[in-house]
């Protein structure tokens, strides 16, 4: 590096105060970072020379000496003598607007942050899910501590700015040409410090309560939905909004349909006669009530049929409406025959001397030959 007029680098004069040095630097340390002139030497040696000028002169102890005598202060080599390192945390907030530029923004001061989001389960009866319901449910969420309100510190008294990082929740640390910014060690980042902690909160500014929230449940509410409270979890941090408070429904099953999306599915019991004459026959809806089902004659088992809308509403859709009751036919061959009942059937077998398998062996048979 050159010797050169300190004052001239930054572009000041000898009796700039140290807040103009400071701006001055500011100006050309944004201009001149190697991350605003990638792959430019020139730029990156002007930069460190401006760098080099600000370290001097930021210093009062180091300015003056460089006051009274510039010759003496440097080495033969151009380099300042019995300079180590530098304070640089001004440049910590250079960095800072880089990285607002180039995507890479250093936390400089301690932010608000939104609270968590909570999530609790409820139990619903299957009428409950099926019709709607309003409901109050108890969610664990964290809210602010009254006796500090929210602040952490005891009655009486309040957060002060971190000593270390003067509120800032950044230090920087020396590297050479460049100050890195990390996290204060002290404040954790917040930028203050409670020397007397709550005893309601130990310091948190923040407690664990079951809050009572009311909550309503569409019609036709399914096992596992989720439905979103904006603003009901726990409180934020600092000012921070609120969190989201979620209800996961568990929806109890019943004992005779079967819930598929927005249809149920319902198993019909039919007898014989039934499903060999056919018959009108009624079976229970999920809301309450029955339907009936027309049967054809000659009905084969594990025939379906629908009944449209007279399944689950369609909770949370646009187009409203209602799904399907699927009813699914099941013969229903008697265990026991009196003897009269045996007569007929076997009168009927003789009638009818037909063979309900021959389609079956005709077709393994071709299979084996073929």
């Amino acid at each position: 590096m050159k010797t050169r007029d300190l004052y001239k680098v930054l572009g000041v004069q000898k009796g700039a105060t140290r807040e103009e040095i400071r701006r001055a630097y500011r100006k050309l340390a944004r201009e001149y970072h190697p991350d605003a002139n990638p792959s430019d030497g020139a730029a990156e040696e002007r930069f460190k020379e401006v760098q080099h000028a600000y370290e001097i002169l930021s210093d009062p102890e180091r300015r003056r000496e460089y006051d009274e005598g510039p010759r003496a202060f440097f080495g033969g080599t151009g380099g300042p003598t019995g300079a180590t390192s530098a304070d640089f945390s001004d440049l910590s907030d250079v960095f800072g607007s880089f990285g607002d530029i180039f995507g890479n923004a250093s936390r400089n001061r301690p932010r608000s942050t939104r609270g968590e989001n909570v999530t609790v389960s409820v139990n619903l009866k299957f009428k409950d899910a099926l019709e709607g319901v309003t409901t109050r449910i108890a969610a664990p969420v964290e809210e602010a501590c009254e006796p500090c309100r929210g602040t952490g510190a005891a009655p009486g008294t309040a957060p002060r700015s971190c000593p270390e990082c003067l509120g800032r929740g950044v230090r920087s640390r020396d590297q050479g040409f460049f100050a890195l910014s990390e996290p204060c060690g002290r404040c954790g980042g917040e930028g203050t410090v409670v020397e007397k902690p709550c005893s309601g909160c130990g310091g948190r500014g923040r407690v664990k309560r079951n809050r009572q929230v009311t909550v309503k449940i569409p019609a036709g509410a399914k096992d596992g939905m989720k439905i979103r409270v904006p603003g009901r979890g726990s409180v934020g941090s600092k000012g921070g909004p609120a969190g989201d408070l979620y209800v996961v429904t568990r929806v109890a099953e019943h004992p005779v349909f079967e819930r598929k999306g927005d249809d149920f599915l319902i198993e019909v019991p039919v007898s014989f006669v039934e499903a060999a004459l056919g018959a009108e026959v009624e079976v229970p809806r999920p809301g309450g009530g029955r339907v009936k089902l027309k049967l054809p004659a000659g009905m084969q088992d594990g025939k379906r049929f629908r009944v449209r809308g007279a399944g689950a509403p369609r909770a949370g859709s646009r187009g409203g409406g209602a799904g399907d009751l699927i009813a699914r036919a099941r013969v229903v061959v008697p265990k026991k025959l009196t003897r009269r009942e045996k007569e007929i059937l076997e009168a009927l077998a003789e009638e009818r001397d037909e063979d309900v398998r021959e389609d079956l062996l005709r077709r393994s048979r071709e299979a084996e030959t073929a």
